[in-house]
């Protein structure tokens, strides 16, 4: 599938912010990815942005202007004069008052909403943020370590050329800020393979320690069922790195390679595409499975060995492999019986669904021909 046009954004300030000590969430972990997208080559083969940063204004197309003139003013220096705010706007040990959090929120939102806005007016095929994929974060509030949701920033950008919209979420966590926001409108689809599956089996939990091949079972049909009903003309894809095998948080067993199939296997519908990062709190591993996928956006195989010219070289002991062996911590507690449930569930779901609901659009530029 050659010819493609693939923009990344990287702001080099993105990596140095900090959550607080012992927080798991380490924005560090986007200099590593980034260092190993350098060293590997694959800025070759990519159209490299340094991305526009969001404004009061581009956050509050979502969120609440109370909350984001909060973030704005909130410091850790300051934010004794807050105590009744923190509470209002969920800022507790998940979602901690640190330095620069409005700059962090900043780049990285403008990330994902640069890339929106390539994607709309053809500039690039596929877009890359791996910044982004920030996707708790509510209308009036931070949740999950999330502040501002760019994804549904970056949604609503889409919505101004896109009648519809599909956005797929790998997380471990569910993506329920972006499903929340996009509830009442048949504009925005959400399909999330979280932990919990209970949005498809209300009586039955997702079972932990899931490998590739139980994954792809599902993800597989359930995304080809989903284009064909919704025709998406344009998917988001939040790839968080948490359902990797060896996950500070997470209880998945996937790898590099089965992370890295669903980004393949989305990008060969040949949709316009936004691709973003999320959760994934062993940064080693994190910064592994972005780089890979990186490299299969760009149709580029990439040598096993991490390149040795990386600052971060010593961050992949011992092996230095850009596919870590799986570890497995808890056996795939998801039968293939299991997982046949839960596609037919999805497909007898999307059969009620309104096949290509046509919209209603207005102030969508002329020059994009109506589908």
């Amino acid at each position: 599938m050659g010819g493609k046009t693939v923009a990344y954004f990287y702001d080099p300030d993105v990596g140095n912010f900090h959550y607080g000590p012992g927080h798991p969430m380490k924005p560090h972990r986007l200099s590593i990815t980034h260092s190993l997208v350098l060293h590997y080559g694959l800025y070759k083969k990519l159209q490299i942005y340094r991305p526009y940063r969001a404004n009061f204004h581009d956050m509050t197309r979502f969120h609440s202007e109370e909350y984001i003139d909060f973030l704005m003013r909130v410091s850790p220096q300051n934010v004794q004069n807050f105590t009744k705010n923190l509470g209002q706007f969920n800022m507790a040990d998940d979602c901690p008052v640190f330095d620069g959090l409005y700059d962090f929120c900043s780049m990285y939102t403008g990330a994902s909403l640069e890339g929106a806005v390539k994607l709309n007016h053809s500039c690039c095929d596929v877009a890359i943020n791996w910044s982004g994929g920030l996707h708790h974060a509510k209308k009036f509030e931070a949740s999950g370590f999330c502040y501002v949701n760019d994804i549904v920033i970056a949604i609503l950008e889409m919505l101004k050329y896109h009648p519809r919209v599909l956005y797929i979420d790998i997380d471990i966590h569910h993506g329920d800020g972006v499903q929340e926001a996009f509830y009442l409108t048949d504009r925005v689809m959400t399909v999330s393979f979280s932990q919990i599956w209970e949005l498809f089996l209300p009586w039955h939990r997702g079972h932990e320690g899931i490998d590739d091949a139980s994954y792809t079972q599902v993800f597989k049909p359930v995304i080809e069922a989903v284009i064909e009903y919704y025709r998406p003309t344009a998917i988001v894809l939040q790839c968080g790195a948490d359902s990797l095998s060896g996950d500070r948080l997470g209880c998945f067993s996937l790898s590099t390679k089965g992370h890295g199939e669903c980004v393949n296997f989305t990008k060969k519908f040949g949709v316009p595409l936004l691709v973003l990062g999320g959760g994934g709190y062993t940064p080693r591993n994190v910064a592994r499975c972005w780089a890979y996928e990186t490299g299969l956006l760009v149709d580029t195989d990439m040598p096993t060995e991490i390149p040795y010219n990386t600052e971060y070289f010593q961050y992949f002991a011992p092996d230095f492999s850009l596919h870590p062996e799986v570890i497995t911590r808890q056996e795939n507690g998801n039968s293939r019986q299991y997982l046949e449930t839960i596609i037919k569930h999805v497909s007898d779901n999307l059969k009620m669904v309104q096949h290509a609901p046509s919209v209603q659009m207005q102030d969508v530029p002329s020059r994009r021909p109506a589908h």
